[in-house]
């Protein structure tokens, strides 16, 4: 594996598949249908953490197998299997026929090929030795409890995958990717007089570990969770009420992805169940709020070369100066909404089927200065991190918990803050954002998503925004 095989060279030589009989196979399968393909995937993964000076995991894992699809209408035939054979396939192919049962459609058209890459196929886990690894988490310990006496609590890990990606579709089309993801997490506590709080920070992307495993990156990693931990313990109650709101740049963004960005997927808009459903071409932000999904960024952990169902991914302008301009759209509900893909067919692995989802989702910049924004707050906080949150898609309403948050009054920041809250709806956020910094900033390649128990990576990201008015939660005054 250390040549980094072509996915193709290695489903039909290393697995064994004949390549003109499995082509076989699936053109009759999907013969009558609207749409479908047969995707394999070979993974290869590894985390590593180390808790409290013991190393608590070190789990490797292989997984290999495919999935076959046919769309007929809206209904979608799926089966799936480990088994890299042709009577697996077979098997599968058989599953898919009762969806073609009175049908009688016409395949859509390929996606067109693409030689671009985002990211260079070589195996991270090849990248260091596993004593390595462990040392590396085993100075990343020591270096954080030599800090302070007030640390109780160290936590790190190592998270690194590598998979191999193959889609072939009727005719003899096919694509293919070689997929590289890495992440560092660090986390601290500290406690003093009875009192502890927690700090976090991580770094990914699609690249080796060298990005992440030299001193200069994880030392910054550790520093950064330290700081939070140590600005955590300083933080008094929260205050409650609607107040303005300045959201900090970064990975704050994932306000915008879980708010915004969910109900911006075709597939809630074709069923009429999101917020946004019916708005296309109206004003839905303030003006100057641009929003992108864009799976083009090198190296970016929410990027891909190609989607789940073998379509190029590419930028996708969903909000331009505050009018809805687009979906978020798969091959199944870019046809029946008479759209074209975007190159956000996902899956979680062989054994999902693709839905309509995000990659990189982000504002871009505005003019003003993060300075200026903070300036301009009378009486609010300023929300420089998040934690978990809860989204209806229905209606766009949310509930955040910050884990960095600072008292803001007469445009100085004050106090950090603790057990803020952030309660509102998506669409009206958005209209209420006033002032747009031009500090354009990515999360630093930690995000996960989740939908319909599929869970992939992405990516965020915007500048320092005003929000002026948004509901508080918080026990203080």
């Amino acid at each position: 594996m250390a040549n980094s095989p072509k996915p193709e060279e290695f489903f039909f030589t290393h697995a064994g598949l004949d390549q003109s009989r499995v082509q076989g196979v699936l053109d009759n399968t999907l013969r009558g249908l609207d749409d479908g393909e047969l995707y394999f995937q070979y993974s290869l993964s590894e985390v590593l953490s180390f808790d409290n000076g013991h190393l608590k995991t070190a789990s490797f894992n292989t997984s290999q197998g495919f999935g076959l699809r046919g769309v007929a209408g809206e209904v979608t035939g799926f089966a799936h299997s480990n088994e890299l054979t042709e009577d697996a396939i077979k098997k599968a192919a058989s599953t898919i026929e009762v969806v073609k049962s009175g049908h009688s459609g016409t395949l859509a058209v390929n996606p067109r090929n693409t030689n671009r890459r985002f990211y260079a196929p070589e195996n991270p886990l090849e990248d260091f030795e596993f004593s390595a690894k462990v040392k590396l988490l085993e100075e990343i310990d020591s270096y954080l409890r030599a800090k302070d006496n007030r640390v109780r609590q160290v936590s790190a890990s190592i998270i690194g995958s590598w998979s191999l990606v193959h889609i072939m579709r009727a005719g003899g089309a096919s694509a293919s990717d070689v997929r590289p993801l890495v992440r560092l997490n660090v986390s601290v506590v500290l406690e003093k007089d009875g009192r502890m709080e927690t700090g976090f920070s991580g770094i990914g992307g699609r690249y080796g570990y060298e990005n992440i495993l030299n001193e200069n990156t994880w030392k910054h990693e550790a520093d950064e969770a330290f700081r939070q931990a140590d600005v955590n313990m300083k933080s008094i109650p929260a205050p409650a009420g609607e107040m303005q709101v300045v959201l900090g740049n970064g990975w704050p963004g994932i306000l915008l992805h879980e708010a915004i960005g969910h109900g911006l997927e075709g597939d809630f808009n074709r069923k009429k169940t999101s917020a946004f459903a019916g708005l296309m071409g109206q004003q839905i932000a303030a003006k100057g709020i641009t929003v992108v999904d864009d799976g083009t960024l090198e190296k970016r952990r929410g990027s891909l070369t190609i989607d789940d169902e073998g379509t190029p991914t590419e930028e996708t302008v969903l909000i331009e100066d505050g009018i809805l301009k687009g979906y978020l759209q798969d091959r199944v509900n870019a046809r029946l909404m008479g759209m074209k893909p975007t190159g956000n067919g996902r899956r979680e692995s062989y054994a999902h089927a693709p839905m309509p989802r995000m990659t990189n989702t982000f504002m871009l910049a505005g003019k003003h200065e993060p300075e200026e924004i903070l300036k301009s707050v009378k009486d609010g906080i300023y929300a420089v991190s998040f934690g978990g949150g809860q989204v209806d898609i229905t209606n766009g309403k949310f509930v955040f918990s910050c884990t960095e948050a600072y008292r803001v009054r007469d445009g100085k920041v004050g106090e950090p803050l603790k057990g803020a809250t952030l309660i509102g709806t998506g669409a009206e956020v958005l209209k209420k954002v006033t002032m747009v910094g031009n500090d354009l900033e990515f999360d630093p390649g930690v995000g996960t998503c989740g939908k319909e128990g599929q869970s992939i990576p992405v990516g965020v990201g915007q500048p320092t925004l005003l929000v002026d008015g948004l509901t508080v939660g918080g026990t203080g005054s």
